[in-house]
C-alpha cells in the first residue's frame, strides 16, 4: 500500500493519493485544481490513477477531477445524493471499490453536506479490518464539518444528520483508526480545525469538542453557533463542482504589453495587483485591486472581485504566474487574460497615471489619538467576524466583516476618514485596499489589529 497526503496553505485543503504498488493502481481522493502533483507522484511510484473519488461537492475550492480524468482516463466517483450534472459513477453507502489488494469501503456520512461520504481503507495483505478513514469534511482534527455551506436554511437539519453520523458511524470504529481529513488549519469548512494533519479516532474521542456526549438537539445548537465567515464565492464554487469543472489543461504564461493591458481594461477587465504591500504603497496604477500573493489570496479574492470578471494580473515575479492562476482557478476565478509584463516606469513613460498608497498604516496608539481629535476623527470599521467582535472591539467600532464589505460599502461615507481593524492586521489590509480602490479619501490600516490594540492596554468594549 502507498499513501501520500497533499496540503494547500491558506485554504487548508488536503487531498490524497492511495495506491496498491503490487498491482500498480491508485486512487486520488478530493483532487484540487493543480493536478500535476498527483501525476508526478503516481509516476514516481509506478502507479496508474484509475479512480477519482470526491468525498462531497466542495464549497471552498473547485475540484480538479475533470482535469485529472482527462489526463488519466480514470472514472470520477461521487455519492448519488450529490446530483452531479456531469459524467460520474454513483456511490452508495455500503459500496466497496477494489484497488488491487486494497478495499475502499464507502460509508454515507451526511452532515457537512447531504452527499458526504467517508472512505474506509483496508489493506487486505495485512487484515480485513479497515485501519484508516478518509473523512473528507465530516471529521477533522479537533473539529467536525460545519453544516451551513449548502444554505443557512438547511443548517439545523444537516447538523442533526452530523450528530447521527458521528455517533452511529464514527464512534463505532476502533480507537486505532487513523483519521485523514479533507481539510487542515486555515480552512473555513470548520470552526477551529487543528494544525496537525492527521489523528486517530481514539485521540479525537477524548479531545474533539464535536465528539463529546450531547443530545441531538444539544449538538445542533453547538454546531450552528459561532461559525466563521463563509468562504467567498462558495455558492458559485459549489455550482461549478456540481455541473463539472472546466478542465484547465496546461497553464502557459501570457505576458501583456501596456497597450494590450489597456485594451483589456477597455473591455472591462480588472487589474489585480498581487505585488507586496510595500511595492503597492510605493506606486500603483489607480483603480487596481490589491491582494498580495500569499497563502490567503484564494480565501480573499472572492470578497473583492466578481468571479466572472476578466483579470489582468500585476506580479512581483513573472515566475509566479502559473501558481497564481491556480490560486485563482481553485476558487472559481478562471478568466485571467494575462499579466502586465511592462514595468510601472514604462507605464509612466507613456503618460499614464500612477499613484502612491491610498492607505496609511498606523499603530494603535495613533488611532487612539485620532479618535480624540475633533477634526480628523475616523470611523473605525472592524472587519472580523461577529463572534470575534463580540469578544472585544475598539469602543464604537462598526462591524462589517471582510466578506460583507463589498456589499455594504455604501453604508460608509467616502469623505469621512475610515480606520480598518481586524485581529492581526491581515484582513484589514485587504479591506483597506478595497476602500482605497472604491475612492475613499482617507483610509487607515491598524497595524497588529486588535491583538496589538488590546496588548497596548487600550480600552476594549464587549457586547
Amino acid at each position: 500500500m502507498y499513501l501520500q497526503q497533499f496540503f494547500i496553505d491558506g485554504i487548508g485543503c488536503l487531498s490524497y493519493l492511495v495506491g496498491c504498488e503490487s498491482y500498480g493502481v491508485a486512487a486520488v481522493i478530493d483532487p484540487d485544481r493543480d493536478v500535476q502533483k498527483y501525476l508526478d507522484a503516481a509516476a514516481e511510484r509506478g502507479l496508474k490513477i484509475t479512480h477519482i473519488i470526491e468525498t462531497h461537492l466542495h464549497a471552498d475550492h473547485v475540484s480538479g477531477n475533470t482535469d485529472l480524468a482527462d489526463r488519466t482516463g480514470a472514472d470520477i466517483y461521487v455519492h448519488e445524493a450529490a446530483d452531479a450534472e456531469f459524467e460520474v459513477k454513483l456511490l452508495q453507502g455500503g459500496d466497496t471499490l477494489t484497488l488491487g489488494n486494497l478495499d475502499l469501503r464507502i460509508r454515507h456520512t451526511p452532515g457537512h453536506t447531504p452527499e458526504s461520504i467517508t472512505v474506509l481503507v483496508a489493506d487486505k495483505t495485512r487484515t480485513e479490518t479497515a485501519w484508516m478513514a478518509l473523512t473528507g469534511d465530516t471529521l477533522f482534527v479537533g473539529d467536525a464539518g460545519r453544516p451551513d455551506l449548502v444554505g443557512l436554511e438547511a443548517a439545523r437539519d444537516l447538523a442533526g444528520h452530523m450528530h447521527d453520523t458521528l455517533n452511529n458511524e464514527y464512534l463505532t470504529l476502533p480507537d486505532g483508526t487513523l483519521i485523514l481529513p479533507g481539510h487542515g488549519a486555515g480552512s473555513l469548512c470548520g470552526k477551529s480545525i487543528g494544525s496537525v494533519r492527521m489523528t486517530t479516532l481514539g485521540f479525537e474521542r477524548g479531545s474533539n469538542p464535536a465528539l463529546q456526549p450531547r443530545t441531538r438537539d444539544e449538538y445542533i445548537d453547538f454546531a450552528v453557533s459561532g461559525l466563521p465567515e463563509q468562504p467567498g464565492n462558495h455558492k458559485r464554487i459549489k455550482a461549478i463542482n456540481r455541473r463539472g469543472p472546466r478542465p484547465l489543461g496546461e497553464i502557459k504564461p501570457r505576458p501583456l504589453s501596456t497597450q494590450q493591458a489597456i485594451n483589456e481594461f477597455q473591455r472591462g477587465a480588472a487589474l489585480l495587483d498581487t505585488r507586496t504591500k510595500a511595492e503597492y504603497k510605493q506606486s500603483h496604477i489607480p483603480g487596481a485591486t490589491h491582494l498580495p500573493f500569499d497563502e490567503q489570496l484564494s480565501n480573499r479574492v472572492g470578497h473583492v472581485l466578481h468571479p466572472d470578471a476578466l483579470i489582468v494580473i500585476q506580479l512581483s515575479d513573472p515566475a509566479d504566474y502559473e501558481r497564481l492562476v491556480y490560486s485563482l482557478a481553485r476558487v472559481g476565478f478562471e478568466n485571467v487574460v494575462g499579466y502586465l509584463a511592462d514595468s510601472l516606469a514604462t507605464w509612466e513613460a507613456l503618460g499614464l497615471p500612477v499613484t502612491a498608497g491610498d492607505v496609511r498604516d498606523i499603530e494603535p496608539g495613533e488611532l487612539r489619538d485620532l479618535l480624540t481629535s475633533e477634526s480628523e476623527r475616523p470611523l473605525v470599521v472592524d472587519v472580523r467576524e461577529a463572534w470575534e467582535y463580540a469578544s472585544g472591539h475598539v469602543p464604537g467600532a462598526k462591524l462589517i466583516s471582510l466578506g460583507e464589505l463589498g456589499r455594504r460599502v455604501s453604508e460608509l461615507d467616502p469623505q469621512q476618514p475610515v480606520a480598518v481593524i481586524c485581529a492581526s492586521g491581515s484582513r484589514s489590509q485587504s479591506a483597506a485596499a478595497l476602500l482605497g480602490q472604491k475612492g475613499f479619501e482617507t483610509v487607515y490600516n491598524i497595524l497588529g489589529g486588535m491583538y496589538s490594540w488590546a496588548g497596548s492596554g487600550l480600552p476594549v468594549e464587549r457586547n
